[in-house]
């Protein structure tokens, strides 16, 4: 009788992989047999030089100074959404009632703090130059650290102040990550040769981050091998989808692609710049409108920054039988000063910050947002038959077999039947190839995404374009069939019931008579995990082990190996 150890082979192999996903937000790292990974705040603080310019990445998107015809845009966009709420139904048919703002404020100026404890605890004393994670909210304002977060609105956070350079960020990303391991996960950088790393990378990526990022995995971190995987792919794996429109809302952007097989079309990728922080913002200044009681939050104290996002994850939903206002309370704790609860009433505040995201005229009070769709290489000289080679190679081959010679002309229509068979050839073959449509060949135009002149795209036109983009008619019902809404930016209990509706009024007519799905949390999990428990399913899985890019492999062959390896078209 055969004797079964107690822990199989490949629960050994799977302690060895390390998953990790980085957001704008937050990071979320562990191995790949955890049941759930570290979320950790995603941000390093360094103590400044002396002399030195103070920099800190906020932890909300900036609020900006309005002009008046801003303001009245948001005003206008926030009462359309009130009038289209008080036309609604509640479940039993009776229409909704709301609560007038002014007796709201009536309500809340007359609220007054209550003191509920002597302190809320001392601020952290770092002992080091660096500050990692979560000890960073509970460090002293007055100390002399600069604060870094290395992603934001979803990429790299690139910009001209100080640690803004590629070089800086990705040292951050180091020191971050290897803390973490070392700490959280009992790892110590010398022994990450024996451990294999997957990356969760952005859908909508540049390919020159990606390489110096898969250089500071195998090259510098010291993992062994690794392999990247797109979030909205990790997500359907997560989800157990073996197709999905996914949409991906994150504290920073907003992404959508559609996702079949374990590939992301790249045609139907779209991100945009806004995200649950943006909602939060928006909440916050519907609050204010209403006298928050709560006179000296900032949004520039990082305490305040979490506690305004506790309010509205604990406050906002979309549920349409939840009429008029509602009395709620919060708690202010903060080192060194007392622990006071505060009393207030909020009405359809609470419906319409979630609601933003399908009028994002609303986000107008963190400034003007871009929208972002995958852009071809610009290549790179370390790959040099990259997709524009591969490009160039098919178009010159294209144009000679479209030039009838001679003996073509003597001989009639067979060398232009001759000349047609081998473009259709060549652009098959092109496609196969290359992860862009050529538009060389006649009639394969990209669509492009419609966006009014100085407007968002709200999500609910997102996916409805991005499913339009896809390739084929079959492929558009299956994707209609199947949204996947994933990321921790919206979670708001009835969202998924609003944007199915908002859906079904737009889908085209010939797709209306199928189902159309909108699975908010998959396998009853977090949505803000299913891309992170996505990627830990598909490094276990047999056909994974294929993608693995040794550190040797690197070193000798570098970014041109991606081509090969890559789960996506590199």
């Amino acid at each position: 009788m055969p004797v079964f150890p107690e822990t199989p082979p490949e629960h050994f192999h799977t302690k060895t992989i390390i998953v990790i996903h980085p957001g704008s937000l937050y990071l979320r790292i562990g191995r790949a047999s955890d049941v759930n990974p570290h979320t950790i705040l995603h941000a390093i603080g360094r103590r400044r030089l002396i002399g030195g310019i103070e920099h800190k990445d906020p932890f909300l998107p900036q609020r900006v100074e309005l002009q008046k015809d801003q303001l009245q845009e948001i005003e206008d966009a926030r009462l359309a959404v009130s009038h289209t709420l008080q036309s609604c139904l509640q479940s039993d048919g009776r229409r909704r009632y709301a609560t007038p703002p002014q007796q709201i404020a009536a309500f809340n100026r007359r609220s007054h703090p209550e003191e509920e404890g002597s302190s809320g605890g001392e601020w952290v004393k770092p002992e080091k130059d660096i500050v990692i994670g979560n000890d960073i909210l509970r460090l002293n304002p007055i100390e002399d650290f600069n604060i870094h977060f290395p992603f934001r609105r979803g990429d790299l956070n690139i910009h001209p102040g100080p640690g803004g350079s590629l070089t800086a960020v990705l040292a951050n990303l180091e020191t971050i990550w290897c803390h973490i391991l070392e700490c959280q996960l009992n790892i110590k950088q010398a022994d990450l040769k024996f451990y294999k790393a997957v990356l969760v990378i952005p859908d909508i990526y540049n390919r020159g981050y990606l390489k110096e990022l898969m250089t500071l995995l195998l090259c510098k971190v010291g993992f062994g091998s690794c392999f990247f995987v797109q979030d909205h792919v990790a997500a359907t794996f997560g989800a157990g989808l073996g197709y999905a429109c996914v949409v991906d809302v994150g504290d920073q952007k907003t992404s959508v692609s559609c996702v079949e097989d374990g590939l992301s079309h790249s045609n139907t990728r779209v991100r945009m710049e806004y995200g649950g922080g943006d909602i939060t913002q928006t909440f916050y200044w519907l609050l204010q409108k209403c006298a928050f009681p709560y006179k000296d939050c900032s949004e520039k104290n990082r305490l305040d920054t979490m506690l305004l996002r506790k309010l509205k994850e604990d406050f906002c939903h979309v549920n349409l039988d939840i009429c008029g206002s509602q009395e709620k309370a919060f708690v202010v704790n903060h080192p060194r000063k007392p622990i006071v609860q505060y009393t207030l009433q909020v009405g359809d505040e609470c419906i319409v910050a979630p609601l933003s995201l399908f009028t994002p005229e609303l986000f107008g009070v963190t400034g003007s947002k871009l929208v972002h769709t995958q852009r071809r290489s610009n290549g790179d000289p370390e790959d040099p038959h990259d997709e524009n080679y591969l490009r160039e190679t098919s178009r010159r081959g294209l144009k000679e077999s479209m030039e009838p010679s001679s003996a073509d002309m003597l001989g009639g229509n067979d060398g232009m039947d001759q000349a047609s068979t081998q473009t259709s050839s060549n652009a098959n073959e092109d496609d196969i190839v290359v992860d862009a449509i050529d538009t060389a060949v006649p009639g394969s135009q990209d669509k492009e995404f419609v966006i009014n002149p100085g407007q968002l795209l709200g999500l609910d036109q997102a996916v409805l374009q991005s499913i339009d983009r896809c390739p084929n008619e079959d492929l558009k019902r299956k994707m209609y069939g199947c949204i996947l809404v994933v990321g921790g930016g919206m979670k708001f209990q009835g969202i998924g019931t609003w944007l199915q509706n908002r859906i079904s009024l737009q889908i085209p007519y010939m797709f209306r008579a199928e189902q159309l799905d909108i699975i908010t949390h998959p396998k009853e999990m977090d949505p803000a995990m299913t891309a992170w428990k996505g990627a830990a399913i598909m490094s276990c899985l047999e056909s994974a082990q294929e993608l693995w890019i040794q550190n040797t492999e690197w070193e000798k062959i570098g970014v041109k190996i991606l081509r090969e390896r890559a789960p996506f078209m590199w």
